[in-house]
């Protein structure tokens, strides 16, 4: 047993299809919103803050697909406590006492802006702590929940790969709707991050554009969000390995002060019916590895 065992109950939640209707896998890392009781104390800004950083209600957004013959991967934890779309050990040394494992990666870009593994703020910048942690509760939180998500995720995305011979990991993610820049321009309604083109075959984040644009949603490539540590760790088109990250702008579905959901929120969800629909009826052929698709 671990301290979070009774808190979460599961960590996370892998919902599979009877029968898959097509090798697409549905994720939502950062939809968490259990908070543990250790973590609210030690932190510095109150719960309504913290939620801030939720990509609320997206689980509920894909949920229905399992009904659809779509695998659904859920996160109960909130990234704000520990955030599993990062490497490993992206950890910052001034949050902690001690010193930090040799291997930790402590000058990433995401660790400079206080987004690692463990954040040291909140999505508008707000610090999170009180005081500095200990390396062993960060430690433990990369054991107990980091670990064993990503372990899941990998199986589940090898069945599909080995019975298949390929698969699309759709990774769904929700964005306030103006960014913390002045300078930043309007937000689209859906951001398609495909690590400019690295991570995905081009038909897919074409046909996530056409789709979308077709039911009336603004769309963009790559901007602000181009796809974080899972799109890049997961996405190896040339082995048939296909990830995307669908931003969803959170002003279409819900009232962002309120964390309220709005009366479009049906329509968004059916919305994902479509999406998922359309990634299904690409030809498997054209998915493939490269070297089988030429052979």
């Amino acid at each position: 047993m671990t301290e979070f065992d009774g808190e979460f109950s599961p960590a996370f939640e892998i919902a599979e299809p009877a029968v898959w209707r097509a090798p697409i896998i549905f994720n939502s890392p950062h939809s968490g919103s259990v908070y543990p009781n250790a973590f609210l104390n030690a932190s510095r800004i109150d719960l309504e803050v913290l939620q801030r950083s939720e990509d609320s209600f997206m689980d509920e957004l894909i949920g229905h697909l399992i009904h659809d013959g779509f695998p659904v991967v859920r996160v109960h934890f909130p990234r704000s406590y520990i955030d599993v779309n990062r490497e490993p050990y992206e950890l910052d040394p001034r949050m902690f006492s001690g010193r930090l494992p040799s291997f930790a990666n402590t000058r990433s870009m995401r660790v400079a802006g206080g987004l690692g593994t463990i954040p040291r703020v909140v999505g508008d910048g707000q610090e999170i702590y009180h005081e500095r942690l200990s390396i062993d509760d960060a430690l433990g939180r990369i054991e107990t929940l980091y670990k064993p998500y990503h372990r899941a995720l990998r199986r589940l995305i090898s069945q599909a790969h080995q019975q298949f011979g390929s698969v699309v990991l759709v990774d769904c993610h929700s964005m306030p709707s103006v960014g913390l820049s002045r300078d930043e321009p309007k937000r689209p309604d859906v951001v398609i991050g495909d690590r400019y083109g690295t991570s995905c075959a081009p038909l897919i984040a074409a046909v996530i554009e056409e789709t979308m644009a077709a039911r009336g949603y603004s769309t963009g490539r790559n901007k602000p969000y181009a796809g974080g540590f899972i799109t890049e760790h997961y996405g190896n088109p040339g082995s048939g390995l296909h990830t995307v990250q669908v931003e969803l702008n959170r002003a279409i579905y819900m009232d962002e002060r309120l964390r309220l959901r709005s009366d479009r929120f049906g329509t968004v969800a059916e919305d994902f019916s479509r999406l998922a629909e359309a990634l299904a009826a690409i030809p498997l052929d054209d998915l493939r590895p490269f070297q089988a698709a030429a052979e």
